[in-house]
């Protein structure tokens, strides 16, 4: 199975001034469609050629992994992110509101959570088999898949997502990423 670039959900001038098109253009257009690329030559002829990607995620080990995951993480960090914003409502807010007693607490926790992560990762929240929510880093291509945990939303923090915007300014990437958060993603994920 050929797998491809899914196509953004939005124009690569769309999240601006959080996110220009020229940091959509080298890490959708260059990063992400270097992991789909490596992905199937890596693939051919081997176990994983015919799998899903979630599939290839759960079995894979090495280049393979690292490649299917970051396909993975970074399709669904696209589509956490929406030009006009959004602002968490229903069930998703009252789980934020039951762990940190307030939404500007649980932003504050993620944001030190995900500027505290060391080196290159992700910051997820993620929604628990008790139905909970907590705030999980992971490194390097590590996503919620590969646990009994289910991604909701997630902030990528490796440099080549802010570099070309903030420099090496990651709290400030962190910080105006929100204004751009896709809450009803965030919803659908939670139901």
């Amino acid at each position: 199975m050929e797998h491809t670039l899914p196509p953004l959900p939005y124009a690569k001038d769309a999240l601006q001034p959080t996110m220009s098109a020229e940091t959509l253009e080298f890490h959708y257009g260059k990063h992400h469609q270097a992991y789909v690329t490596n992905l199937n030559n890596l693939i051919k002829g081997t176990e994983f050629e015919n799998l899903s990607l979630e599939e290839i995620i759960k079995k894979s080990s090495g280049g393979v992994f690292n490649n299917s995951a970051q396909v993975w993480n970074h399709t669904f960090f696209w589509n956490c992110m929406t030009p006009n914003g959004s602002a968490p409502t229903g069930p998703v807010l009252d789980a934020i509101n039951a762990k940190w007693g307030s939404f500007d607490k649980f932003k504050e926790e993620f944001q030190k959570s995900a500027v505290g992560n060391f080196g290159s990762g992700w910051t997820w929240l993620v929604k628990k088999t008790d139905g909970s929510v907590d705030i999980v880093n992971t490194s390097n291509a590590g996503t919620p898949l590969t646990t009994e945990n289910k991604a909701l939303l997630t902030c990528d923090v490796w440099e080549h997502a802010y570099y070309i915007d903030y420099r090496n300014a990651r709290p400030k990437f962190v910080e105006s990423w929100w204004n751009v958060v896709n809450w009803d993603f965030v919803n659908q994920n939670f139901a």
